[in-house]
């Protein structure tokens, strides 16, 4: 658990695709080598920005098992295993731990939303299977995880912590009481880690520019963080994974490919990005110089 806490930079990793639509494994595993080169601690796969809600759970499974087998001694693997469905993220959670992921990542009930009482029986039954970041993201689930859910988890041998959306004045509140969090806001992460004492971060954003965000979680260096804070914000000019999809695509690291529901960013956005990445050092980004890419160069599959 030690080991697992001291993890301060954690990448939600992008699923990349072939023209096929089919899970690139090759672009993946260059992604991978990409975050170990620029000393990052961890992978969440199949989170939120590597879309495991479009991937079936062979295709999600798989992954957890290829990252685990493959970079296993290299990096903490998290597998996203969670699920809306108590019994499915059971299932997928068992399965991870058998193919040798590290940590889980648990999610609170979406869409069909529970009690608070059935919120804290749904993460504990996971939590009894193996070690678990608990992630509250209630933008997207529609329902905040209760401080005192969290504090009661907390005591249980196999809590790793949170990843915490609702801000860094909760993440304080729970560092203040000894539970460890880790920021899911790019944007505000680097406040988070030196002024809130966070454990670090998630991120998004450490897909496209790992090694500057690995100076951002080690360092307080706020001229840096302010050098690339328009990048992070435009990041999240549409709903995530949109945008660093698009980024990756247009640095070449991954192929222009999307699958349904998500769709490119439009020209004038790619545009404003482009601006963006080629303000960065090369040498910094996932990638080679960035291009604008047309329309008609991205293909989207279902």
């Amino acid at each position: 658990m030690d080991k697992i806490r001291s993890a301060s930079l954690i990448t939600a990793i992008k699923t990349p695709y072939t023209i096929k639509g089919e899970i690139d494994l090759d672009r993946y595993d260059y992604l991978v080598e990409q975050q170990i080169a620029a000393g990052i601690d961890g992978i969440i796969v199949g989170g939120t920005t590597g879309e495991g809600h479009l991937l079936n759970w062979e295709e999600h499974l798989m992954l957890i098992a290829h990252s685990s087998n493959l970079y296993g001694e290299q990096l903490l693997i998290v597998g996203n295993s969670g699920s809306n469905n108590t019994r499915e993220a059971i299932k997928a959670t068992e399965y991870g731990f058998a193919s040798g992921m590290h940590a889980a990542l648990q999610i609170n009930p979406y869409y069909g939303k529970t009690s608070e009482a059935g919120v804290l029986a749904h993460l504990s039954k996971n939590l009894d299977i193996g070690p678990a970041f608990i992630y509250n993201v209630p933008g997207r689930t529609g329902q905040d995880i209760q401080a005192n859910i969290i504090q009661n988890l907390a005591e249980h041998e196999n809590f790793i912590g949170v990843k915490e959306c609702a801000g860094n004045e909760r993440i304080e509140q729970y560092e203040r009481l000894g539970i460890a969090c880790w920021s899911g806001n790019d944007d505000e992460c680097f406040i988070g880690r030196h002024k809130y004492q966070s454990h670090g971060v998630i991120s998004v954003t450490s897909n496209i520019i790992p090694s500057i965000m690995r100076q951002l979680m080690d360092d307080n260096n706020a001229e840096l963080e302010q050098s690339v804070q328009q990048l992070i914000s435009w990041l999240f000019c549409e709903p995530n994974p949109i945008a660093i999809n698009t980024a990756l695509m247009m640095t070449q690291a991954i192929e222009p490919v999307f699958r349904l529901p998500y769709l490119p960013l439009n020209i004038q956005q790619r545009k404003v990005g482009l601006a963006l990445l080629k303000a960065i050092d090369v040498q910094n980004l996932v990638g080679e110089s960035p291009v604008l890419l047309e329309d008609d160069d991205f293909q989207v599959v279902v």
